[in-house]
């Protein structure tokens, strides 16, 4: 058990009342750490230490090749300690040890593209009808307050940090209060790569009052979340009052398309490991099974059978192939829609319940779950579950399947299997989503953006397309005639 502190202009600082939060590992309920509870005040500090590095400090002068070399740095740093942050991940998350350690990799990958990012801002120089030089300039937006969720806590943090300090930004970044630990050894390593104080402040605290301070405050230029529709709506409202630019990426209920001419066990593979993987607490997770009917029976036997040999566990025990979700309020949200799913007209194949073993009664549990013959209009289909539950469509035409994949309030991700690749190209598409795969699901890349149509949101994540999100864009005239303008 260690007692954390939060990193606000580059000290180590408990909250100003005092409060505090116990951090406990999902597989067993036992106490990891505790951790500073911030209120308003906090967050005023931690803002105003992000405006003086902005407005004041020495960030404004740093040249873009020097924050590269930075971020180069922070990735050496998380390199260097990968095994700890995984394992570290693990125990508060709950995933199995093999997903954080892929996790940590890929939040080093991200600040080392963004590092080599730094230097590649570009602007434009313009053709205009007048004796001027007239051209374009980037820069960054100010200070951004970004908020994070608990499904992917080093990588979430890495996917906001990497491109806003990459465009000149100072943050002020929120962990979920629920996996708040490797965000704070990350503020270790930023200290120790020797970014200037105030430049990157990480503060511990729920949605209220924390988050909610964060959004209405008036001394940030920009808000990003990552998280439920529902929150997204409130950080929406409060970017309203002053104005603030937000990005938004939210919910999803995406559909994984199955046609005839796939490959069978790729796509019974594929169909397991878009739901089932991090305990199916995925934003993008392929949670309903969209299946051709003429190979429904013999798909969904395989896949059930598949399911069997889940090897539920603490994510530290290297045998385990799926975690307990992250808390026992989580697991009480995926009862209930389980719950509902029973008293549907869908048929319940497989789970449904905690397992019955003695040895996982501490930890938040719940077994791979598989409805099946879903009506697309109930509520286990249109609403986000965010646990281990499938839900299983089939369909007669593409016609058809294109319409039960889009009918859905969401539009984040989708996949296609089939060998026909005119097929696929032609449904994906027609896919009203923004990430969207052929015969895979989930692989991304930091080159690649991320981000939803519909109520998954707005704004993108990665790629050039992400800094583009933490840059503003001036246009610059200077006046190439010797005689000044006589209009009066």
């Amino acid at each position: 058990m260690k007692d954390y502190r939060m990193f606000i202009n580059g000290e180590w600082t408990t909250a100003r009342a005092g409060t505090t939060r116990d951090i406990i590992n999902p597989a067993n309920s036992e106490l990891l750490a505790r951790v500073p509870e911030a209120g308003p005040a906090d967050i005023d500090d931690a803002v105003a230490a992000a405006r003086r590095a902005f407005d004041s400090g020495p960030w404004r002068s740093i040249t873009a090749l020097d924050r590269g070399k930075l971020l180069f740095k922070l990735a050496d740093l998380i390199r260097q300690k990968s095994d700890y942050l995984a394992e570290l991940d693990t125990l508060n998350n709950g995933k199995p040890l093999v997903e954080s350690k892929f996790d940590v990799t890929d939040a080093a990958n991200c600040f080392e593209y963004y590092g080599g990012l730094a230097t590649k801002i570009h602007g434009e120089s313009l053709t205009v009808p007048a004796n001027s030089f007239s051209f374009v300039v980037k820069e960054p937006i100010g200070v951004v307050g970004q908020i994070i969720p608990w499904n992917y806590p080093l990588l979430m943090a890495a996917w906001k940090l990497a491109p806003a300090l990459a465009a000149g930004n100072c943050c002020v970044l929120k962990p979920s209060e629920l996996t708040p630990l490797s965000a704070l050894e990350l503020a270790a390593m930023i200290k120790e790569a020797g970014f200037p104080d105030g430049v990157v402040n990480i503060v511990t605290g729920g949605g209220s009052p924390a988050g909610q301070a964060l959004t209405e405050h008036p001394g940030v230029d920009k808000l990003v979340f990552t998280g439920g529709t529902v929150t997204g709506r409130k950080v929406m409202t409060a970017a309203c009052v002053d104005l603030k630019r937000v990005s938004l990426e939210l919910g999803g209920k995406s559909p994984n398309i199955v046609f005839v001419d796939a490959d069978f066990e790729a796509a019974v593979d594929g169909a397991l490991f878009a739901i089932f993987v991090n305990s199916g607490q995925v934003c993008s997770a392929g949670s309903r099974l969209i299946i051709d009917e003429s190979i429904h029976d013999r798909f969904i036997q395989a896949v059930v059978e598949k399911t069997k040999r889940i090897k539920l566990g603490p994510g530290i025990d290297p045998e385990t192939k799926m975690g307990p979700l992250v808390s026992e309020t989580q697991r009480a949200r995926v009862e209930g829609y389980v719950e509902i799913g029973k008293k549907s007209a869908a048929k319940l194949l497989i789970g449904g319940g905690r397992p019955g073993d003695k040895k996982f009664e501490k930890g938040f549990f719940v077994e791979p779950t598989i409805f099946d013959n879903v009506d697309n209009k109930s509520e286990i289909a249109q609403k986000e579950i965010f646990g281990p539950v499938l839900c299983v469509i089939p369909f007669k035409s593409e016609d058809e399947a294109i319409a039960i994949a889009n009918d859905s309030p969401y539009g984040l991700a989708g996949a296609v299997w089939s060998t026909n690749v005119t097929r696929a190209l032609r449904v994906i598409k027609q896919l009203r989503a923004g990430i969207t795969w052929i015969n895979t699901y989930h692989p991304t890349y930091n080159e690649a953006p991320w981000g939803g149509y519909k109520q998954s949101g707005f704004g993108r994540e990665l790629g050039t397309y992400g800094l583009e999100e933490y840059l503003e864009i001036k246009q610059i005239n200077i006046n190439l005639d010797e005689a000044p303008i006589a209009w009066y």
